[in-house]
């Protein structure tokens, strides 16, 4: 039985290239902003493009920000994509504005120090031993990214006997967080659906995850 995965509509996101790239998988997908259709799915993808202030009002417009939190609380799979990942954490910092992320992780998402901004084109990662995202892909995979902002500092640390998230990292002027892996929580930075077979295959590997 496929697995039924709804891609949020909240006016921010690649919404059909997402939902393409995850039917190409084997997903029976629905691209909505209905509340109960995002709670109710097996697995939720979060997309985002531009501004984090932009993302976090519109994705407040639909309760997608409780939608997340109830997921979790259930430990039901949500996938964030770019500007989708960085909501995740506590703020977010553009022309020395700061505005509150959904708080699911500790930090700042910052500008990027680089001699060219945006960051937009192929990078290969550095994914940890264990992750689930990059099983199977060559060490030397090359994912899509667009963005001028990132994660360049993790600072969640897991407590006693609780495991510590996986966390994948990129270079582009300075190293950044490219994807988190955190039991249900997952994340990129990059856009997997514009990445071709390694996007494929990461998305195949979310997929398998998703109960």
């Amino acid at each position: 039985m496929k697995k039924k995965i709804t891609v949020l509509d909240y006016g921010s996101g690649n919404l059909r290239s997402a939902e393409r790239a995850l039917a190409r998988v084997g997903a029976e997908v629905t691209v909505t902003s209905d509340y109960e259709a995002a709670l109710e799915c097996d697995g939720l993808v979060v997309p985002g493009v531009g501004a984090f202030a932009a993302c976090m009002s519109g994705l407040k417009s639909v309760h997608g920000d409780r939608i997340v939190a109830r997921r979790l609380s259930a430990g039901r799979p949500v996938l964030g994509i770019c500007v989708g990942m960085q909501i995740l954490f506590e703020t977010g910092v553009e022309h020395g504005i700061t505005t509150s992320g959904c708080g699911e992780w500790p930090g700042a998402v910052e500008r990027l120090e680089a001699p060219v901004l945006p960051h937009m084109g192929w990078n290969t990662v550095k994914a940890p031993a264990g992750s689930v995202l990059f099983a199977g892909l060559e060490p030397d995979a090359r994912f899509y990214f667009v963005h001028s902002y990132g994660v360049r500092e993790w600072e969640l640390q897991a407590g006693p006997g609780f495991t510590d998230p996986l966390v994948t990292w990129a270079e582009h002027g300075v190293p950044f967080v490219a994807a988190v892996e955190n039991g249900p929580l997952m994340a990129t930075q990059f856009h997997p659906e514009k990445s071709g077979d390694a996007g494929a295959g990461l998305l195949a590997n979310w997929l398998g995850t998703v109960g």
